[in-house]
């Protein structure tokens, strides 16, 4: 199998050196997992395009869902604090929203905050004081206070799960990196709706604004 080190590399890093090892101090590090929400596991009311986000289904259920839950478990065991990032708006109607998730197409969301289906779905939701930020925007750090908090709590490296892989993935690691936050992605716990778009946007982001790495690696990271 091929190591974190080699994989998902883009032409940019294709001849790169490998990275140093990855250490993570659970008093510096945190999850963060984002957007694993009821309302992207729901059924589509078409049939047709039902079967075509089956695969989607199929790995957060199979896949995602489960090893976040192992990932989430393993954090809470040794200190690292877990943080979870949802979308939701604030207003029923949906007014605060920013203009990318006002668009029609697939990105037009309408999530009131105290709507079920915009909740974390239950085999992750948080425990005990655990933080979730409420987002209106695909990153996760523009317009939240999450930057305030990491750095607030000492916070250098962040952990990321979640979806999609190409988009509210994506857009927060790149946030964090341009934050000078230490990101990881944890591939076996993201999901983009296409296994190809998944893999593509690991290549993209892999080295430059984080490393790719599986839930197995994050053991051997943790001191």
């Amino acid at each position: 199998m091929m190591s974190w080190k080699t994989a998902y590399r883009s032409f940019y890093y294709a001849n790169a050196e490998e990275p140093e090892n990855i250490v993570l101090d659970p008093k510096e590090t945190a999850l963060l997992v984002i957007d694993i929400q009821n309302t992207y596991l729901e059924p589509k009311k078409d049939a047709e395009e039902n079967l075509r986000w089956q695969p989607f289904f199929d790995r957060m259920n199979d896949t995602v869902i489960p090893n976040s839950a192992k990932l989430i478990e393993q954090c809470r065991a040794n200190g690292t604090e877990v943080i979870f990032a949802r979308i939701a708006c604030l207003k029923t109607d949906g007014r605060d929203r920013s203009l990318s998730q006002k668009k029609p197409g697939f990105n037009y969301l309408l999530l009131p905050k105290d709507r079920p289906d915009s909740h974390v779905v239950a085999e992750l939701e948080a425990k005990d004081d655990e933080i979730t930020i409420l987002k209106t925007t695909d990153s996760a750090l523009t317009g939240t206070n999450l930057r305030i908090i990491l750095h607030n709590m000492g916070i250098k490296n962040v952990m990321v799960a979640g979806i999609f892989t190409d988009q509210c993935v994506s857009s927060t690691v790149r946030s964090l990196a341009d934050e000078s936050f230490n990101v990881v992605v944890v591939e076996n716990c993201c999901a983009a709706a296409t296994s190809e778009l998944h893999i593509r946007e690991l290549e993209i982001i892999n080295m430059i604004y984080c490393h790719v790495v599986q839930l197995d690696d994050v053991a051997g990271f943790m001191i």
